[in-house]
């Protein structure tokens, strides 16, 4: 079988393409990264959600997926031993749960903290629309951490719900979003976890000249 390959956007600003990313790597699928250039009219089409520029898109054999939940039901599904969803059925569900709503809610934070891997503010003032989409990822981080014991949000191993979450870690410290310190020692594992170096890394080599969309891919 040829090998599999991952279409993603940019590395610095594509929350996206990171999620996708990430739940590949988890996984342990063998795959190849193909980068979208974004220029003027494919900046276009993404504002405008053209099926064209669709990302993140996973292509392995005669399969195509494009939505970041159905990539990892997927690799859920073809990789069941990774262990992407936890193995209680009650955890199980949580877990879907959380990462759908981070899937299809929180638009107010997307737009006021896009995410910028190379962006480091003191201070930032979040709009008032933003702010009950930042404490209800405080309520649900919190509530797993204490649920499930930690590390990460449902326990000791990392999953599903961790990766769709993981750039937000990143906008809160972009934007020095205040959070209590059991939270702020959640993100440091995120920070550390060995593939969110490696795709900092890349987004940090990425070069500059490319432009940030006010919109998130």
């Amino acid at each position: 079988m040829a090998r599999a390959t991952l279409t993603i956007s940019s590395k610095n600003y594509s929350s996206w393409s990171l999620r996708g990313w990430l739940l590949c790597r988890m996984a342990g699928l063998d795959f190849e990264e193909k980068l979208v250039e974004i220029d003027d009219d494919q900046r276009q089409e993404l504002l405008l959600l053209s099926p064209s520029v669709l990302v993140p898109r996973l292509t392995n054999g005669d399969v195509t997926v494009w939505d970041t939940l159905a990539i990892a039901e997927y690799l859920n599904e073809t990789f069941p031993k990774a262990g992407l969803l936890p193995k209680d059925k009650a955890a199980r569900s949580h877990c879907r749960a959380i990462s759908g709503e981070m899937h299809s809610g929180f638009h107010n934070l997307r737009s006021a903290l896009p995410m910028n891997l190379k962006a480091r503010h003191e201070r930032f003032k979040i709009f008032s629309g933003a702010r009950p989409d930042v404490e209800r990822i405080r309520a649900i981080w919190a509530e797993c951490l204490e649920t499930y014991g930690g590390p990460y949000l449902f326990g000791s191993k990392l999953t599903l719900a961790d990766a769709m979450y993981a750039p937000v870690c990143t906008r809160f410290r972009t934007y020095a979003v205040d959070l209590d310190p059991s939270l702020v020692a959640y993100c440091e594992r995120i920070f550390e976890w060995p593939l969110m170096l490696e795709w900092t890394e890349g987004a940090v080599a990425e070069p500059d000249e490319i432009v940030e969309l006010e919109v998130e891919f």
